[in-house]
């Protein structure tokens, strides 16, 4: 089996089934495990984010999707080569990867004939689905159901361990800095595992842009920057830009020092087996007195709160 993966989420799950081998190209994205990163890149971004801001990439890719320009380039001749016998990519979210259109037309003029499988999980028992279509897919089925097994017994056991909180604080996981956007599809369903609330999450649909007054009047106890495609030093590039919001001072989770950065990308944005951690990041921020750390400074980096200087007299 040959497989060309347009997807970091399914990468991964090809790696966690222990069929790494079978990969033979991967989108730029792809990262994790470290295996995967040195496979031939089949596609890229058409632009480079590094050296954007927020509000930059956000204007970008909204005059992308406006104009029906495609976001992603694929490397025919990279495509070609790896000759798949099957390919992984996803109609989610047309800002994670290749459009189907272009993949279409790509294997049409390339004539490949493989198998495609699109993922589109909208929450936690999606995502198992989704690594049991891959098990299927690729005669590892066996070895899906103990992976599935093992992921859904590590969230049994937030779960359970979780009911004991005496109560459940307001969390606020912000998926995007500027325009802020609340979370969507599988991270406000964590939240509640973790024994949080998320009442501006959009649990199974959509993340959705929301204006900071409606942030400020939520009040979140516990806010969680898990920026889509950020790893933890390019989000901590950003998190001081939030400081300079009308009322970001008077919000309980900066009160009370409970401000937490994450390497969002890693835990929570990518619907691979990873999200079961993230879900134990969570549990731990959420209830830190039930829930041991679970993470290095790598992956969440607590914002030390810094009030703004007083003026002389």
């Amino acid at each position: 089996m040959r497989i060309c993966s347009f997807l970091p989420s399914a990468t991964e799950m090809v790696y966690a089934l222990g069929a790494g081998e079978m990969v033979m190209a991967v989108s730029h994205e792809c990262d994790s495990p470290v295996e995967a990163a040195r496979k031939p890149i089949v596609s890229r971004a058409r632009f480079d984010h590094t050296q954007l801001d927020s509000a930059a990439i956000d204007a970008l890719v909204s005059q992308a999707i406006k104009s029906g320009e495609s976001l992603y380039t694929i490397d025919r001749d990279v495509l070609r080569q790896a000759n798949p016998d099957l390919i992984l990519t996803q109609e989610l979210c047309d800002v994670c990867a290749v459009t189907g259109n272009d993949l279409s037309q790509a294997l049409h003029d390339l004539r490949l004939n493989p198998e495609i499988i699109a993922l589109t999980p909208t929450n936690l028992q999606g995502i198992f689905d989704n690594i049991r279509t891959i098990g299927d897919a690729i005669g590892l089925r066996e070895r899906a159901e103990r992976l599935v097994a093992e992921l859904t017994g590590r969230v049994q056991r937030v779960a359970t361990v979780a009911q004991q909180a005496t109560h459940r604080p307001r969390v606020f996981c912000l998926e995007w800095l500027d325009p802020p956007y609340a979370s969507g599809h599988w991270v406000p369903e964590l939240v509640e595992l973790a024994g949080g609330v998320d009442a501006l999450g959009r649990k199974g649909t959509d993340s959705t842009r929301i204006r900071w007054e409606e942030v400020v009047a939520y009040a979140p106890e516990i806010l969680v920057l898990i920026p889509c495609g950020f790893d933890l030093p390019r989000a901590l590039q950003e998190v001081r830009r939030l400081e300079g919001r009308p009322g970001w001072w008077s919000l309980p989770a900066v009160q009370h020092d409970r401000v937490y950065v994450t390497h969002g990308s890693a835990y929570f944005s990518r619907p691979g087996p990873r999200v079961v951690e993230g879900l134990e990041i969570l549990a731990h921020l959420t209830h830190p007195e039930l829930f041991p750390a679970r993470y290095s400074e790598m992956i969440v980096r607590h914002v030390p709160q810094r009030p703004p200087k007083k003026e002389a007299a």
